[in-house]
Order: C-alpha cells, then structure tokens, then sequence
C-alpha cells in the first residue's frame, strides 16, 4: 500500500474531488468539504479497499492525511 494510492482513494470520498489537493501532511478536517458524511465514507472505502477498521476515534486522533495512513497501516 502506498500513500499516493490512499490519497487518490481518500480524495475519491469528496462531492468534488477535482478540487480536492490533499498531500501527506494535509489537515484534512480543515477542508472546506469535511463534514461527518464524508468522515463515514473514509471509513467504509477503507474497509471495502484494504480490508480494515477505521474507527470514529482513529480519525478524531488523526491531524493530517498521513496521521490516518499511519493508522491504517498499522491496521493491515
């Protein structure tokens, strides 16, 4: 699993995901387009993507694109 891959696959959550730039160290909740339903969207195309559980509190704890990536990868 690479990170580009998983940013390619975060951005894909977003309503507009062209006007989406997310890089390793974006803070991701400050994006115009956060909200909660997209909160459960990363966590389901990560369980339908790479077979693991992100929680509520993993993405409440994470800061940045990499902080989640991190997580995710200790997940798998």
């Amino acid at each position: 699993m690479k990170i580009d891959d998983f940013i390619e696959n975060f951005k894909s959550q977003f309503d507009e995901p062209e006007k989406t730039n997310l890089l390793p160290e974006t803070h991701f909740k400050e994006l115009d387009q956060w909200d909660s339903i997209v909160a459960i969207s990363i966590i389901a195309m990560v369980d339908n993507e790479y077979g693991a559980k992100l929680t509520g509190d993993d993405i409440r704890n994470s800061n940045t694109v990499n902080d989640l990536y991190q997580i995710l990868k200790s997940k798998c």
